[in-house]
């Protein structure tokens, strides 16, 4: 039998600990696959009804200001 520390569980087991050592906690973030058909349509269409919005120049002069504040 190989010794538990050489195995992929056992390796796992130690990261895990050497990180909760450290005060951190494991969390799990379920989030949209970007990649699927369905998900690709959906941005589509909704970029589109913004971009024919009355409001599109002045809501993309705010997305602007704000991306110009985070990004220097």
């Amino acid at each position: 039998m190989p010794d538990a520390s050489a195995t992929s569980r056992g390796k796992v087991r130690a990261h895990r600990a050497r990180l909760r050592a450290q005060g951190l906690r494991p969390v799990q973030i379920w989030v949209p696959d970007v990649r699927v058909p369905s998900f690709i349509a959906a941005a589509r269409k909704q970029a589109k009804a913004v971009a024919a919005s009355r409001h599109a120049n002045t809501d993309q002069r705010f997305v602007d200001a704000i991306a110009d504040d985070i990004l220097v």
